[in-house]
């Protein structure tokens, strides 16, 4: 009974004695120290990457010409010229940014893109009078989806057209 007292009673002493190595570098647990948010460190340039939009091998369409926004029961139809760089440019889209959700201002953004011709394709180097190589391209946006909308944009690489409410 005696050797049981003694060791209950080192025991004791032993574990109130862990409070202050809770907190002392013996205890491997604290060997690291605590977790802090760090910076984040890349070679990625500032803001980041171009969000790549469209299909695989499409690009934005030189310049946009024109804009027009039809109403239908369902929503709205919109539609766009633009004017590619030579003949030959095809399959055209009106692609969403944000998912096609309007920002804070009430702006719908769209890029207009296209597939370049065939290397191979002897349209690929001409370049004619304007009108012969306009393409157009349209997207569908629904009464829920125009909730909020005050602006439509589309943009190419060296304008934007817009139209508002």
């Amino acid at each position: 009974m005696n050797k049981a007292l003694i060791a209950a009673l080192a025991l004791t002493l032993t574990t109130a004695g862990c409070g202050t190595i809770r907190d002392s570098k013996l205890n491997p647990f604290n060997w690291f120290g605590r977790d802090t948010a760090a910076p984040v460190e890349t070679l990625a340039p500032r803001g980041g990457y171009p969000v790549k939009v469209g299909k695989p091998n499409q690009q934005q369409v030189s310049q946009v010409s024109s804009l027009s926004v039809e109403k239908i029961p369902s929503g709205a139809i919109i539609t766009a010229m633009g004017l590619p760089p030579t003949q030959g440019y095809w399959d055209t889209d009106l692609v969403p940014l944000n998912d096609g959700a309007p920002d804070e201002n009430g702006t719908v953004t769209y890029v207009f893109m296209v597939s370049p011709p065939p290397a191979e394709s002897p349209d690929a180097r001409r370049v004619m009078n304007a009108p012969s190589r306009e393409v157009s391209a349209a997207a569908f946006l629904s009464t829920y989806k125009l909730q909020g909308v005050r602006k439509i944009v589309v943009q190419g690489v060296s304008n934007a057209r817009s139209v508002a409410r």
